[in-house]
C-alpha cells in the first residue's frame, strides 16, 4: 500500500535578498570599509591640527608668560645635577636656590661688564679704522659699472634724513620703549619662575601627576625625567661647545690683531645656540670687522679660522659632549630651526632644536624606560626574524 501512496508535492522555498544589499545594511556600517576608514583618518588629523593651530595661536597671543616659562624650564634642567647635589649634601632647598641664582647673576653681569669695558675701550681706535677701511671701499667700488652716482647718494641721504625727522620714525622709537618694557616684565617673570622650578620642581610636577594611576602614572614620571635630562643635556653640552669654540676664536681674532675680540667671541658663544645658522653668522661678522678694521687678506685668515674651529667642533667636540641625547637628523634639525623661526623669530629657532629633542626623547620612554612608542619601533624584516629564531634554537 505503501508503495502506491500518493507523492506530496515538493514545496520550494525562495530566500529572500535581504542579505548583501546596500538598502538593508546601517548606515554606520559605510564607515567600514576602505575609504570609509580613510575619512575617519582625515577627520581626526584635521581634529588635530586645528587643536596644534589652537596651541599656537595661545602661545603666540602669550609670549610674555610663555617664553619665561619655558626658558625657565630649561635653565632649570641644566641647573638640575648641581642643585640634586647641594640637595644631597643637606643644603636646604630654599638655600641652594638662592645660591644658585645669585651665582648665575653674578656670571651673566661680569661677562656684561666685560663686553662693555672691551667695547668702550677699542671704539675709537675701530671708529678710526672703519672710516678708513670705508673710504678705501668707497674709492675701490667708484670703478665698478653698477656703484650709485653722487647724486643718488645725495638723494638717499636725504630720504634717510626725511625719515629720521617723521613722525613714523617717532612711532617706532615709542615702539621700542614698549619692547623695552615688555623684555623687562619677561625677565623678571623669567626670574620668577625660575626661582620656583628650582625650588619646588619636583613637587610641582607631582601635583600634576596626582589624577594619574598605574602604567599612567608612571609614563608620567617617564616623560618628566626624560624631559628634564633631555633639556639639561642640551644646554650643558651646547654652553661647553660653545664656550670652546669662543675661545678658539677669540685666540685667532687675537693673534690677526682683530678688535673687539671679546665681544665677538661672547657672540659667538651665544650664536653657538642656534645649530647650523649661528656658527655662520658669527663667521660673518667677524670677517666684516676684519674686513673694515684691516684688510681683506686679514678677513680670509678669520674665514679660515672659523672654519677649522666648527670643523673640529663639529667632527670631535660635539659627539663626546652632546652624545646620543641629542641624535637627531640634520634634516629634522633644519627643519624645525624652519618652523621655529616662521612662529617665534629668532627666539623660536634657538627653542625649536631642544623642544624637538624633548618630544622624540618623550616617543623613546612612551612605553618603558627604553621601550619607545610602538610605532616609532625599529621594523624587523621577516627574513631576519625567521634567522634570529632558528639562530635562537
Amino acid at each position: 500500500m505503501a508503495l502506491f501512496a500518493p507523492r506530496q508535492p515538493r514545496v520550494i522555498r525562495f530566500q529572500e535578498p535581504s542579505v548583501g544589499l546596500k538598502a538593508d545594511r546601517a548606515p554606520w556600517s559605510l564607515w567600514a570599509d576602505g575609504f570609509g576608514r580613510l575619512a575617519i583618518r582625515s577627520i581626526q588629523a584635521i581634529i588635530v591640527v586645528a587643536i596644534a593651530a589652537g596651541v599656537i595661536f595661545v602661545i603666540q597671543s602669550l609670549t610674555l608668560v610663555t617664553i619665561p616659562l619655558v626658558l625657565a624650564l630649561i635653565f632649570a634642567s641644566a641647573f638640575a645635577p648641581v642643585m640634586r647635589w647641594m640637595r644631597g649634601r643637606g643644603v636646604p632647598p630654599l638655600l641652594a636656590t638662592l645660591i644658585m641664582l645669585l651665582t648665575t647673576v653674578a656670571l651673566l653681569g661680569a661677562l656684561g661688564w666685560l663686553i662693555v669695558w672691551a667695547v668702550r675701550d677699542q671704539w675709537d681706535e675701530l671708529a678710526a679704522q672703519a672710516q678708513e677701511g670705508f673710504q678705501k671701499a668707497a674709492v675701490w667700488a667708484q670703478d665698478l659699472p653698477f656703484f650709485p652716482s653722487s647724486d643718488q647718494l645725495d638723494e638717499w641721504i636725504a630720504q634717510a634724513t626725511d625719515f629720521l625727522t617723521s613722525s613714523q620714525f617717532g612711532s617706532g622709537a615709542i615702539a621700542g620703549v614698549g619692547a623695552v618694557a615688555n623684555f623687562i616684565t619677561g625677565f623678571v617673570l623669567l626670574v620668577t619662575i625660575l626661582f620656583f622650578f628650582l625650588k619646588d620642581g619636583p613637587q610641582m610636577w607631582e601635583f600634576l601627576l596626582r589624577p594619574f594611576r598605574g602604567e599612567n602614572y608612571a609614563r608620567g614620571r617617564r616623560v618628566g625625567e626624560k624631559t628634564v635630562s633631555v633639556l639639561g643635556s642640551y644646554v650643558r653640552g651646547t654652553a661647553a661647545v660653545a664656550l670652546v669654540d669662543a675661545l678658539g676664536i677669540y685666540i685667532g681674532l687675537v693673534i690677526l690683531q682683530v678688535p673687539l675680540a671679546i665681544p665677538l667671541a661672547v657672540l659667538v658663544f651665544v650664536l653657538a645656540f642656534i645649530p647650523i645658522v649661528g656658527a655662520t653668522i658669527a663667521g660673518i661678522l667677524a670677517a666684516l670687522v676684519a674686513l673694515v678694521a684691516n684688510d681683506w687678506v686679514n678677513a680670509l685668515f678669520v674665514v679660515g679660522v672659523v672654519v677649522v674651529v666648527n670643523q673640529l667642533e663639529g667632527n670631535f667636540l660635539q659627539p663626546v659632549l652632546m652624545g646620543r641625547t641629542m641624535k637627531l637628523h640634520a634634516f629634522v634639525v633644519l627643519v624645525a630651526l624652519t618652523v621655529g623661526a616662521a612662529l617665534g623669530g629668532v627666539l623660536g629657532a634657538v627653542l625649536a632644536v631642544p623642544i624637538t629633542a624633548v618630544a622624540w626623547g618623550v616617543v623613546q620612554v612612551w612605553d618603558g624606560p627604553g621601550t619607545p612608542a610602538r610605532w616609532a619601533r625599529a621594523k624587523v624584516p621577516a627574513r631576519a626574524q625567521t634567522a634570529e629564531g632558528i639562530a635562537t634554537r
